[in-house]
């Protein structure tokens, strides 16, 4: 990263990434003002997408930024499109079943953020339905004719909700790569299903650090451009390196906040905590812009599985890619380079040479360290800690047992954990509010599993009925599908080839 010309948000987006390999920020984190929040209690989610988005996409218009948030929220189950599920339970018994149904005594608040009602169950639509309609919208106030070809490298949900969201879209071509048996049986017949005349998919012989690294290999190779660049291809993304990716993602956070007043939670000016399961550390990122806007959010809490290079991190401030690396029942967020905190970096330093710097040595050596007086300023702003595969298991057991069968996927349940963790370690008991980021239907035989029940007899989708069968919640319309989907999309490759495939996907020109 370092200080570049400035451009505009539609620019941004079209790029993905900035010319010489960094990540586009904006110039200044907007503010909202608490009287805005409270005027927001009535809205719709759509229009407080909007007043959100219209303070960082500056060169939007209102009329613009409606017709995006209409048209990518419409595929959504719920009317809020995020909805939060209140657990309360005795503060001095936390994990008692008898106080958890009592009524009696102080509560301790936590508010599950369900952001996995959209069209591919999990959190990334919240963006990814967006996000081809910002592009579009791009392509027209830039005036730009060629045809944009978004990478993408996923962990699990974001491939499926990008494949989704673009899909068939005018001027655009999406090819995802995935690591090969890196990611649950689910996500990847969500993906290699997919339908399309633009859309690829393809998996890489590696982990999800591999793909990623393919892609931004990809992204800063000038022959490949150059070439692309002939047939009138230019590149993209719709990771979370993307603005356009990430700007939607603050709109819930400003949401959920505004959702807690109005469940009668909190009142108006309460400071709340967040957490959240982290890999690519998008998401929370998009949490600490919703912070620095001014929402009354008091720490962060960075959640990780034992890939804990983020809990290392923030914890000594050395941040070391330099380990073992483990497929976990929490496959998404099995990352050890997570590409966003070079944004926190950077906002926290004001100094792109110096990020520029950590950035180079993590590439040559595979780590940096960040000094006292920046491990200071993180330290008031974030806590982390991560949930070993144990207490991943057993979190979504003890959620079911003491909330009335609620059940909770195991990236959530590492959230779950880790909140717990928090407060047992800091004695916080402000209201907390947990990102939920994924159905558990997409993770059937982690979570029957951590429930006691053998699924080793079982087909994908018959676990997808036992967990039916044992809990209220309905099974999402896009997966109970899946069994009778076609698979479209068989390639493998390895590392080294993967822009070999690019350019052969590339080769055949416009979709019709």
């Amino acid at each position: 990263m370092k200080a570049s010309e400035a451009v505009t948000s539609a620019q941004a987006i079209l790029k993905g990434l900035a010319p010489d390999g960094g990540l586009f920020v904006p110039e200044a984190i907007p503010k909202i003002k608490l009287e805005e929040l409270e005027r927001l209690l009535p809205k719709r989610y759509e229009v407080r997408a909007v007043d959100v988005l219209h303070r960082f996409l500056t060169d939007y218009s209102i009329d613009e930024l409606a017709e995006c948030v209409e048209l990518g929220y419409d595929w959504f189950d719920v009317p809020k499109r995020s909805t939060i599920a209140i657990l309360l339970v005795n503060k001095n018994q936390p994990n008692d079943t008898a106080s958890a149904a009592s009524n009696e005594g102080e509560k301790r608040v936590t508010a599950l953020l369900e952001l996995w009602h959209g069209p591919t169950s999990a959190f990334k639509d919240m963006a990814l339905q967006v996000l081809p309609h910002l592009m579009r919208q791009a392509l027209k106030k830039t005036g730009e004719t060629d045809q944009i070809l978004i990478l993408v490298a996923t962990s699990g949900d974001t491939g499926k909700a990008a494949l989704a969201g673009f899909a068939n879209v005018p001027q655009t071509k999406i090819m995802v790569f995935y690591p090969d048996g890196g990611v649950s049986d689910l996500q990847r017949l969500q993906m290699v299903t997919q339908t399309g005349s633009n859309v690829n998919v393809t998996a890489v012989k590696g982990n999800f650090d591999d793909a990623q690294n393919g892609v931004k290999k990809i992204f800063g190779d000038k022959k490949i451009r150059a070439e692309l660049a002939e047939n009138h291809i230019k590149l993209s993304s719709a990771n979370s390196i993307n603005w356009g990716r990430l700007a939607p993602q603050i709109v819930y956070y400003v949401s959920a906040y505004v959702d807690m007043i109005d469940a009668q939670q909190i009142k108006l000016g309460d400071k709340i905590n967040v957490t959240v399961p982290t890999g690519n550390f998008g998401n929370i990122l998009a949490a600490y812009y919703a912070k620095r806007m001014g929402v009354p959010i008091d720490r962060l809490i960075c959640a990780s599985n034992a890939n804990h290079i983020l809990t290392d991190f923030f914890r000594t401030g050395v941040y070391d890619r330099n380990r073992e690396f483990y497929k976990t029942i929490s496959p998404s967020m099995d990352i050890l380079i997570s590409s966003n905190l070079e944004r926190l970096l950077f906002h926290e330093t004001g100094d792109p040479r110096r990020v520029k710097k950590m950035m180079d040595e993590l590439k040559e050596t595979g780590k940096f360290k960040i000094d006292t007086v920046l491990k200071k300023k993180l330290d008031r702003i974030f806590y982390a800690h991560f949930a070993t595969e144990e207490e991943t298991r057993a979190t979504i057991a003890n959620v079911f047992n003491h909330f009335g069968r609620y059940v909770i996927d195991p990236h959530t349940a590492v959230a779950f954990a880790v909140a717990d963790k928090y407060r047992a370690e800091t004695g916080d008991e402000k209201p907390m509010i947990v990102a939920s980021t994924a159905s558990p239907y997409k993770f059937t035989p982690a979570v029957l599993g951590a429930l006691g029940l053998d699924v080793s007899k079982m087909s994908e989708f018959g676990q997808i009925d036992r967990l039916n069968n044992i809990s209220s919640r309905p099974i999402p319309a896009g997966l109970a599908k899946l069994d009778k989907a076609a698979v479209l999309h068989t390639d493998v490759v390895e590392p080294d080839k993967m822009a070999e495939a690019v350019l052969a996907f590339a080769e055949p020109g416009m979709p019709n």
